[in-house]
């Protein structure tokens, strides 16, 4: 699509979840998210070849191929797809339908809805993630938010398109990074192996391979006695 930047590398997503990507619009993803995992669910149980937590609570379908991990305290509602070394630490929460690529990573007190994280990507300390999309080797620094409700009324835009969604997150492309305690504003685009400054709130599109920088002034004064 026009004005929408080079984001995921088609070739390198799993055969299994492919499909998903197929056709524009981008964000049909989660529209097919959904009937994906509807169709998976009853069978997404029958590998569960990982590792659960005691204190961990799975709710519904959840698949874990062999080396995934659900960590303590961890509260994961099917149904859910972990592929081979994904992790969900301890107290995140998974929930809403969420597939987790190779080594994908949901951290410490992360909550993850309705979302797909391909190989490698990470939300691995007290991030959000709501109806997203994270490419491979995506990093979310800690507290980064990719918020995903329009308070006001009308749909979410992106990259200038109307998607008519109510609710609609950010398209984090393949090896981009964000800074600690950024804000993703709904419909944002971050094109691939882009980096974000901590602590900014980010709305539109960064194109592949770009900075967004932020720059707070900065002084220091003596101390008043």
């Amino acid at each position: 699509m026009d004005g929408f930047p080079e984001t995921f590398d088609l070739a390198r997503i799993p055969a299994a979840w492919r499909s998903l990507f197929a056709d524009d619009p981008p964000w049909a993803v989660l529209e097919r998210l959904d009937a994906f995992l509807a169709e998976w669910s009853s069978r997404l149980a029958d590998l569960a070849e990982g590792v659960v937590h005691p204190t961990a609570v799975v709710e519904g379908a959840v698949r874990l191929e062999a080396g995934a991990r659900i960590g303590p305290h961890a509260h994961v509602v099917g149904p859910a797809w972990l592929m081979a070394g994904a992790e969900i630490g301890h107290g995140a929460t998974v929930r809403g339908g969420v597939l987790l690529g190779p080594d994908a990573k949901v951290g410490h007190v992360s909550e993850v809805k309705r979302s797909v994280f391909l190989e490698g990507a990470k939300a691995p300390h007290f991030n959000y993630v709501g109806d997203s999309v994270l490419g491979r080797g995506a990093n979310l620094g800690a507290g980064v938010k990719l918020a995903n409700l329009k308070t006001s009324a009308g749909g979410v835009a992106m990259a200038g398109y109307a998607t008519g969604l109510r609710k609609l997150g950010s398209w984090v492309g393949d090896g981009a990074s964000v800074g600690c305690n950024a804000v993703l504003a709904p419909g944002t685009v971050i094109g691939a192996h882009s980096v974000v400054y901590a602590g900014a709130l980010v709305r539109g599109v960064v194109p592949a391979r770009s900075v967004l920088k932020v720059r707070s002034v900065q002084e220091t004064a003596p101390l008043r006695e």
